[in-house]
């Protein structure tokens, strides 16, 4: 609104009159926290222009000795008066703020853009794929006939490093510590990514925090072989064997705590038998035992076992997958013989965990592709495994699954660690 002020006939204020709440000019202005607020400065002081007063009598040139003054409505925030920014200085500040927005929104380009270059160009140079175990394991095999692929379709070399020791923790935590590049990533089992954890008191990673589960690859079943000499065709007539001599018949594994060990632990839980233990180097060593009599009997993976059965020096009596194997699709599963135990020995792709997530999202579906294909199927079959790609969430689920099934099998049994 406008008010018309005659300066000549004003009167001047009375010094320190109260005002309509009845405080003297001057005096601190009390607020609602209690505090109390110093005194308005003069609006001539401040310099605000819109609301300025002029000393009586007197006015801008060319006014005639009148003064045209517009107020501003002003707005008091918690009973304190407010103060008036100078003319243009909010939009200072906006500009300013824009100014800084722009600058941060520059600055994150710039820190995100080289990401995505590289992860547009990965592979640019030859990729290392860890695995935790010696030449010729089962990770090892697929570890070479995935990267093998994967060099035809990117045109780089993907070199696998043999990384065995500690039940494969020595390799698994190479890749943990690796540079989170997308060049370093490792092929790895349940045993160092989900059991091995249950048995040793102190882990040099942490499974769920330091990796970044990239896909499954492959899995074959535990084939449950035994000694021709034993007399026994099936599962049913085994454990009638061992329930009438508990403590009797020995079995073979590829180590204390590995997944052939827990297999059979867990067989003789669920029949109600006792067997002993005896552990070995690899697989194909338990196998030998088997055949010689050494042991009556084993959990084996497949490929170590299936062989020795064609050629006639064992029996393969059950599977212990869920569903029978369709590679060897005339075994029954040991869930189908009375027993509810299921033991995969499944293999799966994994990498540092603070890879970028635009690399990840380069090497997970290459390699679930590669996976698909017929020729890589095929050299899959030949070692009794059967692709399976997943997503990275499917992937973290079977470790939890795992840490799940054999917690309350190592607890029931006593397994330590070696």
């Amino acid at each position: 609104m406008a008010i018309r002020l005659a300066g000549r006939h004003r009167r001047r204020p009375r010094r320190n009159a109260p005002d309509l709440r009845g405080r003297r000019s001057g005096e601190p202005v009390p607020t609602r926290s209690g505090r109390l607020e110093g005194a308005r400065v003069p609006a001539e002081a401040r310099g605000d222009r819109g609301s300025a007063v002029m000393p009586s009598g007197s006015s801008p040139a060319g006014t005639g000795g009148d003064l045209n003054v517009t107020t501003r409505p002003t707005v008091a925030i918690g009973g304190a008066a407010p103060t008036l920014l100078p003319s243009g200085a909010s939009t200072m500040i906006c500009v300013r703020c824009t100014a800084l927005l722009l600058a941060g929104a520059a600055l994150l380009a710039a820190l995100v853009a080289p990401l995505r270059a590289d992860a547009e160009e990965w592979p640019s140079r030859p990729v290392r794929v860890i695995v935790p175990f010696g030449p010729g394991s089962t990770p090892d095999l697929i570890a070479r006939i995935v990267a093998e692929a994967l060099q035809q379709r990117f045109g780089q070399p993907f070199l696998v490093e043999n990384k065995a020791g500690a039940g494969g923790n020595l390799g698994t935590d190479a890749v943990a510590k690796a540079e989170p590049d997308g060049y370093s990533v490792g092929v790895s089992i349940a045993g160092p990514l989900a059991i091995n954890a249950l048995l040793q008191p102190k882990m040099p990673y942490e499974w769920s925090r330091d990796f970044a589960f990239v896909t499954t690859l492959a899995t074959q079943p535990c084939a449950l072989a035994v000694n021709n000499a034993l007399g026994v065709s099936s599962v049913a007539e085994l454990l009638d064997k061992l329930r009438r001599d508990p403590g009797k018949y020995n079995y073979a594994s590829i180590g204390n705590g590995s997944l052939s060990h827990l297999a059979m632990e867990a067989i003789a839980m669920a029949s109600g038998t006792k067997i002993v233990h005896i552990a070995y180097a690899s697989s194909p060593q338990a196998a030998t035992a088997i055949i010689r009599g050494d042991v009556q009997m084993g959990c084996l993976p497949a490929i170590a076992a299936t062989s020795q059965a064609e050629a006639g020096n064992l029996k393969v009596i059950a599977v212990s997958t869920p569903q029978r194997s369709a590679l060897i699709p005339g075994v029954p599963t040991l869930k189908e013989s009375g027993v509810d135990v299921e033991a995969e020995a499944w293999n799966g792709l994994i990498a540092p965990a603070r890879t970028p997530a635009a690399v990840l999202d380069r090497i997970g579906p290459a390699v679930r592709e590669v996976l698909s294909q017929p020729a890589v199927r095929e050299k899959l079959a030949t070692q009794v495994m059967e692709p399976i790609p997943s997503t990275p969430e499917a992937f973290r689920a079977r470790v939890e699954a795992e840490v799940a099934r054999w917690r309350p099998v190592i607890a029931a049994a006593g397994i330590k660690p070696n």
